[in-house]
């Protein structure tokens, strides 16, 4: 099975542009299938649902809706982002499991005239399809560009393992699909035991210093375990540990360098493909030492447009730390 309804979710549109751009260089390769939702909306991210559940449920529930209205014989949803999966999953298992839920969530979406049977689709993240549908056989085949040489922590997040719904992974805590598939690719897999701690999420709004202990003690472990490169599936992970990394530093008074990036990358690299065509360069902490390690030159930073004229949201406030990491970077830009 290559078919594949779509839901990309806002982050491909913005701060995971990288993903996005990797994943259709990727699925060319495999010859995969992407229909994504015509219409589709935000899945409300991690708050919503603490904060008004049927509004939150149908929400979600109308991307469900639309997907069961454009398929055509494929009934498989695959999410990219890992907020975005946990959500949709969750509306599916929660809407079948409690019929009072169900029926106000579709109570709600009669208005836009839409309604969703719960259980008519199958949802799944990008990782599952690749290990489960695409097969590592399969991958290790496409690839003409291994990535011999460089060590690489595996970094799943919390929401992609856990609860697991559908039983696609191996382990709750410890799950070994991501490690083989960058295995696949010809990498040097390091043994990372936080590849499912949480990254903080919208900590680093709310609670600063929480969040940058978070971010250090990530990235410190994998750092301390020699990694040229941290790897992830979720968009507000790789966020977090690259753009809050030098926050992090300016609290702790520490000098970590650790590039963060999407698995995808990873495997377009080793499928042949440009750096920069798989979104390398839009990262802020750079991953030049890590590409040479394979012999690939980093492209030039670029900025990370957005690929669609879809509002991206509000400025979050900065926290004092925010704006003292900011006023050191422009000290030391203007220095140069």
């Amino acid at each position: 099975m290559n078919d594949y309804i779509y839901y990309p979710g806002c982050s491909m549109e913005g701060s995971g542009i990288a993903y996005h751009e990797s994943l259709m260089v990727v699925k060319k390769v495999l010859g995969m299938q992407l229909h994504e939702i015509d219409d589709w909306n935000c899945c409300g991210a991690t708050e919503y649902l603490g904060t008004s559940t049927i509004p939150a449920y149908s929400l979600i529930a109308r991307n469900l809706a639309l997907a069961a209205q454009q398929t055509v014989g494929n009934k498989t949803v695959m999410a990219p982002c890992s907020a975005c999966y946990l959500n949709l999953v969750k509306a599916d298992h929660n809407m079948a499991e409690s019929k009072v839920l169900g029926g106000k969530v579709n109570e709600a979406l009669a208005a836009g005239g839409l309604h969703y049977d719960p259980g008519s689709l199958t949802i799944r993240h990008l990782l599952d399809v690749f290990i489960n549908d695409v097969g590592l056989d399969t991958i290790k085949s496409k690839v003409t560009h291994p990535l011999t040489g460089m060590r690489v922590a595996p970094y799943l997040g919390c929401m992609v393992p856990r609860p697991d719904y559908g039983h696609q992974f191996s382990d709750y805590e410890q799950p070994t699909e991501l490690d083989d598939l960058l295995r696949a690719l010809g990498a040097d897999v390091i043994d990372y035991p936080l590849k499912t701690e949480c990254c903080g999420g919208h900590m680093a709004q709310i609670g600063p210093e929480t969040a940058y202990e978070m971010i250090r003690r990530l990235v410190s472990t994998a750092e301390n375990r020699q990694a040229d490169i941290m790897v992830t599936v979720c968009p507000m992970c790789q966020m977090n540990l690259d753009a809050y990394q030098p926050e992090t530093n300016s609290f702790f008074g520490t000098n970590y360098q650790m590039p963060i990036v999407f698995f995808t990358q990873l495997m377009g690299l080793a499928f042949g493909a440009d750096a920069k065509e798989v979104g390398f360069g839009r990262e802020l902490v750079s991953a030049k030492k890590a590409l040479a390690r394979i012999g690939v030159a980093a492209p030039a930073p670029a900025a990370s447009a957005p690929r669609s004229k879809k509002p991206q949201g509000l400025p979050m406030p900065a926290s004092k730390f925010q704006k003292k990491a900011a006023a050191e970077m422009a000290i030391k830009e203007g220095s140069k």
